[in-house]
């Protein structure tokens, strides 16, 4: 299966030559210090207690910093191979010795998984420093940034594995990490109920992972990337799809996509730098990863292929909808997470030029997401923790800092050009017009309106965060509130993230870079790139334009301009119901939840009434008979003569009538 260079290996399926890239070792064969760096760190804070309490938040920053630099060691190894070089796999351990299935434990070292960990490790380490200040008065400040660690530390493990297998140990590491951070805050029933309602709902999603890697096993004997997606291409086509529609599963519980994307806004009862780690760079982005990860097995079902395509453009009309109605600003954000993950999952449902720009969408999102997330932090931290985006406005004036930061993301994420999330979206909503029959038009539409209503809702937290009125004057006790700027440990990371939302994706994008950076990964996507939409180019970005500009203008006259009524309005049905997440909940209760309540009540009454009770109606009857034969065992020899009598005269009958019969 693999060729063995000293501890560094390479999948025979790749060209010899990435062998001699393996060879040379170098800071590659130290990419186990990534995992393990910030795993430690979680460890010794774990371990030592309130004893690292006065510390024990720097060692969290150093070990994620430190991981930092150890990717960007690794990163500029891996820039100085040629391309068809850059996929290197390091060996550990054997894993999983049991019989026909053997699993090592290895990392593979490629451009997508290398695109992580910077992302991961990069992003990361600003929200920890931003951390610093933000959980400066909280008296588990060290507990929370062990976990911070551990979260960093299983989602990469997750994009680092060489296996599905070990994949599924990082997928369950941020599982155990998100519940861990959004119920940190656990004495507060509330948020203890939503980091269970996320752990149980990703949960289903897992099932999907453990159900495709048992088909893989049963259909190619293993589970690791080098057999598996080698061998896709011969596979029968009804496997791939089986395989393909349960990694999808497993994609829309972690990615939060339909139909299993109910847990994300109520993610937002954690800490506000865990919704950016866990929004932005890290646990909602795993699903994404997945199915680009898994891009020969979509290529060779077309039919699963097409199904992420339509999950992901439900989500973005989906999240786009409920976020034009929220007032509260994170859950604006989840909101939006939400929608921007389902143009990620669109565009891997395209095709291979879809996975290089879903990814490409991915990185700059980490940005001007974290970014924004970090300002409402700052928000909540200038306004007493208060989110109802009604209260605020005006805030402009009293946070400099965090209306500039806030302004780039906002102009990243609606896609204004030359901002970086220009370069992502477009890329995308111009793919999505690629095709034949009805895909183009479909697919596409619904990109260009979600980008339209993105543009609204983005504007309108925009608008009533920081313009108009100073509604929060009129509040009660408003004497308490001193609107003012967030210290520098928070303000400098918003500041990074900042800048890379304004020029990130331009750099990216540059001579199709990014896209010729994945394709040892995604493959050689150059005929597919040069495949026109069924509009013109210019046509349609011109016309994404004017429709993001509607959609900010229109939020500008309803929000910025005109009064914003402290307690929202009754509103349209529409509105209501996207208050209410579009009864996403009322639908999960009523089709899944109470139904299992019903069966399991059921079964209890099947297993009491019938299993139970005929095992105690036999020994109901036993005791019963006992207590009879009980009876004439009394001890009196009278009783015994009687008996005997009886026995004699019942014993004559019976000869006596069998005699007179014959």
């Amino acid at each position: 299966m693999s060729a063995t260079l000293g501890s560094l290996t390479v999948p025979a399926a790749l060209p010899a030559a990435v062998a001699e890239g393996a060879a040379a070792g170098g800071a590659a064969a130290y990419a186990w210090l990534l995992v393990a760096l910030p795993l430690v760190g979680a460890g010794v804070l774990l371990v030592l207690g309130r004893r690292a309490d006065r510390w024990g938040h720097w060692l969290g920053v150093a070990a994620s910093a430190a991981a930092f630099v150890v990717g960007v060691a690794v990163l500029v190894q891996l820039l100085g191979l040629p391309a068809e070089r850059r996929t290197l796999d390091l060996h550990l351990f054997s894993w999983i010795p049991a019989g026909e299935l053997a699993v090592d434990a290895g990392l593979r070292v490629d451009p997508l998984s290398m695109t992580f960990v910077l992302l991961v490790t990069g992003v990361g380490t600003l929200i920890h420093v931003y951390s610093v200040a933000y959980m400066e008065h909280d008296p588990d400040r060290r507990r929370f940034f062990a976990y911070l660690n551990l979260f960093v530390a299983a989602m990469l493990l997750l994009v680092l594995a060489d296996s599905y297998a070990l994949l599924f140990v990082g997928w369950e590491g941020v599982g155990l990490a998100s519940y861990l951070l959004i119920g940190f805050w656990n004495h507060n029933t509330d948020y203890a109920v939503a980091a269970k309602k996320a752990f149980v709902m990703n949960r289903v999603g897992d099932v999907g992972l453990l159900l495709a890697m048992a088909v893989m096993f049963a259909a190619f004997g293993a589970v690791d990337y080098a057999t598996v997606l080698g061998a896709a291409g011969g596979a029968g086509e009804g496997v791939l799809t089986a395989i393909g529609l349960l990694l999808l599963l497993a994609a829309t519980g972690k990615s939060a996509q339909f139909p299993l994307q109910a847990w994300l806004g109520d993610a937002m009862a954690g800490p506000t730098p865990v919704s950016a780690l866990i929004h932005a760079a890290t646990m909602v982005t795993a699903g994404v990863y997945l199915v680009v990860r898994s891009g020969p097995i979509y290529s060779a079902a077309p039919d699963a292929q097409l199904a992420v395509a339509i999950v992901g453009a439900i989500t973005l009309l989906f999240g786009a909808i409920v976020g034009s109605a929220k007032d509260d600003m994170k859950k604006v954000l989840a909101a939006s997470t939400m929608s921007q993950i389902g143009y990620m999952m669109l565009a891997a449902g395209l095709g291979p030029i879809g996975y290089a720009f879903a990814i490409f969408h991915l990185v700059t999102h980490g940005f001007f997401k974290a970014g924004l997330f970090l300002g409402a932090g700052s928000v909540m931290h200038a306004m007493g923790d208060r989110v109802d985006v009604r209260g605020f406005g005006g805030l402009a004036r009293y946070m400099k800092i965090t209306w500039v930061t806030m302004g780039l993301g906002w102009l990243a994420i609606l896609g204004i050009p030359p901002f970086s999330g220009f370069w992502s979206k477009d890329a995308i909503i111009e793919t999505a017009f690629v095709g034949e029959g009805w895909r183009p038009w479909v697919f596409g539409t619904i990109a260009l309106v979600g980008a339209g209503i993105t543009a609204f809702y983005m504007s309108r937290l925009f608008f009533m965060v920081f313009h108009g009125e100073e509604r929060w004057k009129e509040q009660p006790k408003s004497a308490e509130l001193h609107p003012h700027e967030s210290p520098a440990l928070m303000t400098v990371p918003m500041i990074v993230l900042a800048a890379g939302s304004a020029g990130l994706g331009w750099l990216m994008a540059a001579g199709d870079g990014f896209v010729h950076w994945l394709e040892p990964v995604t493959g050689d996507v150059s005929a597919a790139h040069e495949e026109l939409p069924v509009l013109g180019m210019p046509v349609i970005m011109i016309a994404t334009i004017v429709v993001v500009l509607l959609g900010a203008f229109l939020a500008w006259r309803m929000y910025g301009a005109a009064r914003v009524p402290r307690t929202a309005p009754r509103g349209s049905l529409l509105t209501r119901a996207a208050r209410r997440d579009l009864y996403q909940d009322a639908v999960n209760e009523g089709v899944f939840m109470r139904p299992g309540q019903y069966l399991t009540r059921s079964l209890v009454y099947a297993d009491s009434a019938i299993v139970d009770g005929a095992v105690m109606g036999v020994a109901r009857s036993a005791s019963g008979l006992g207590g009879v034969v009980r009876r004439l065992q009394n001890g009196y020899v009278r009783s015994y003569a009687a008996l005997m009598l009886a026995g004699v005269v019942l014993a004559l009958v019976v000869v006596l009538a069998s005699r007179v019969q014959a």
